[in-house]
């Protein structure tokens, strides 16, 4: 997939709307028409490339984190981050419409290439079904997408007239849901397995990607019994060979693109495709710009101590004056805090100072309200690229669904069926914590003490903290109904206020989440207003 997005052709958008219409078989040769266009199998992955290309944003990949309690998005307003967060929205924010609008744009190219892609002459059928298949896995993701952000949406299952688009009705979340799985199962026996790909075909859409993604279809709706079913299968290599990759830290760089662990992937090249939100998230001494992402406390405060204690836990061995020595090793691979020490592709170091006055060095990187550095008190590194171009361009791939998810589903799953032992933990969270670096026996052992209850918050904070800046926060904090508790009241950063507030903690977000109004996002107002048969979603 590298080499074939090197030489990705965009579709125009005058083309994908005006592909069905009649009066393009008189179209000249020498343009871009629906009547030249499905000529060869070539052309036709041009276009399935484009479809891959829809799949999500690299902004919506990093700021959906400041959607959640993780981070802060302190500048602008990108992907409707801060107004999100804030609770401050409505139906007319620019990121709810452009969420619809790229997700049914995806869903239009997919209905496209499985209505004409048979028009092809001389193809191979096991090639041809191969490319159904991946589009419509990527057709099921964008309706997964949509359904997961407004809940009921129109199914888009063929590519609608001017008239059907504009009168069609919504379809209830369980009949999308249904949908989609009855999707993925068609498709999982028809795709590749990771291992059956060529080099150059890395990153197309696998049967275990499929696998992966029906799991975690079932996990937001709660049908535990099953996602324990396909997270076995998967565990089991039955749809393809997964493991964690050795080192957590290393997970995230370009050396290591399509490892053992990363199973679906957003796809970048360098030059011709790339991401650079880290202009806007690293230290400024790393060539960042300014900040607009930062991680919070709540984030930082999630990372447990090396003995498996919470930092609020007695006996935890936790120092408020020296708050970030003898954690969790994933804190230091995830978040930039005072005087970390940052590596560069070369090998060098150095010293990261961002409490107030405490430089030796560069002062660009401290917290000063107000400024162009981090509004609290912490940058990012997890994902920063040691091999990136000029304003910190990457082309590094960015991870959508990897092996770690599939056995936190599975260790999850058999929790909430009150299944969770020795065993499983063995199978779960033990081996993800080994890999992160923890040696303590406490650490590592299951405590049956706990209960399922206990069990629960462990799990769920072994999401957070292995999942840190990763983009799924929202989607968890949504799923386990807990938004009115985490996302109210004040987001907070490094201890480099006044004592009298919040015990010096910064104050730098003031949160509102109303559960009766904004567990599902509007329906675009300028979509109701073309078509009045879109219904709203409660208190909207």
């Amino acid at each position: 997939m590298k080499n074939i997005f090197k030489h990705i052709k965009f579709i125009p958008v005058l083309f994908l709307l005006l592909a069905s219409c009649e009066d393009l078989d008189q179209a000249p040769e020498n343009q871009f028409t629906d009547s030249t266009y499905w000529t060869s199998t070539d052309k036709a992955q041009t276009f399935l490339n484009t479809a891959y290309s829809q799949m999500q944003k690299s902004q919506y990949f990093f700021y959906n984190e400041a959607l959640s309690d993780n981070a802060y998005n302190g500048r602008g307003d990108n992907a409707g981050a801060a107004s999100i967060a804030a609770g401050i929205y409505d139906p007319s924010l620019g990121r709810i419409k452009e969420e619809w609008n790229d997700r049914y744009a995806g869903i239009k190219t997919c209905n496209l290439i499985l209505e004409n892609i048979d028009r092809v002459p001389n193809a191979d059928p096991a090639v041809i079904a191969r490319m159904k298949a991946e589009a419509r896995f990527l057709r099921a993701f964008q309706h997964f997408q949509l359904t997961t952000w407004f809940g009921d949406i129109p199914l888009l299952e063929k590519d609608p007239s001017l008239q059907e688009a504009t009168s069609i009705s919504r379809t209830s979340h369980a009949d999308v849901v249904q949908f989609i799985l009855n999707e993925l199962d068609a498709v999982i026996p028809v795709l590749l397995k990771n291992t059956q790909y060529a080099a150059a075909d890395r990153g197309k859409v696998t049967s275990g990607a499929a696998a992966a993604l029906k799991a975690r279809v079932l996990l937001y709706e709660g049908r535990w019994a099953e996602v324990v079913q396909v997270t076995e299968q998967l565990m089991a290599s039955a749809y393809g060979s997964y493991s964690l990759f050795p080192s957590y830290e290393g997970l995230f760089q370009t050396q290591n693109e399509y490892s053992s662990e990363d199973i679906l992937s957003l796809q970048y090249v360098p030059q011709f495709r790339m991401w650079g939100e880290f202009f806007d998230m690293a230290p400024l001494s790393a060539g960042a710009r300014l900040n607009a992402l930062a991680p919070t406390q709540e984030l930082v405060d999630s990372y447990l101590m090396l003995n498996g204690k919470r930092i609020n836990e007695s006996g935890s061995g936790y120092n408020e004056n020296n708050p970030y020595v003898n954690r969790d090793p994933r804190l230091t691979a995830t978040v930039v805090y005072d005087q970390y020490n940052w590596k560069e592709a070369d090998g060098s170091t150095r010293i990261i100072s961002i409490k107030p006055g405490s430089s030796t060095g560069s002062a660009a990187d401290e917290y000063v309200q107000g400024s162009s550095a981090t509004p609290t008190g912490y940058y990012t590194r997890k994902y920063y690229d040691t091999q990136h171009l000029t304003s910190l361009q990457s082309g590094l791939n960015l991870m959508l669904i990897r092996y770690a998810d599939v056995l936190l589903m599975y260790a999850e799953a058999k929790n909430e069926l009150n299944q969770m032992t020795s065993a499983v933990w063995d199978q779960t969270i033990r081996p993800i914590r080994v890999r992160a670096g923890f040696t303590d026996a406490s650490a590592l052992a299951f405590d049956n003490t706990l209960g399922q209850a206990g069990l629960k918050e462990v799990i769920r904070n072994e999401r957070r903290t292995e999942f840190g800046m990763e983009g799924l926060r929202i989607f968890d904090i949504r799923r386990w109904k807990i938004a009115e508790n985490v996302l109210n009241g004040y987001a907070h950063g490094a201890k480099f206020g006044i004592s009298s507030v919040d015990n010096g903690y910064l104050r730098v977000n003031l949160r509102t989440f109303d559960p009766d109004k904004h567990y599902l996002w509007p329906i675009p107002r300028d979509e109701r207003l073309i078509n009045t048969n879109l219904s709203q979603n409660p208190n909207w």
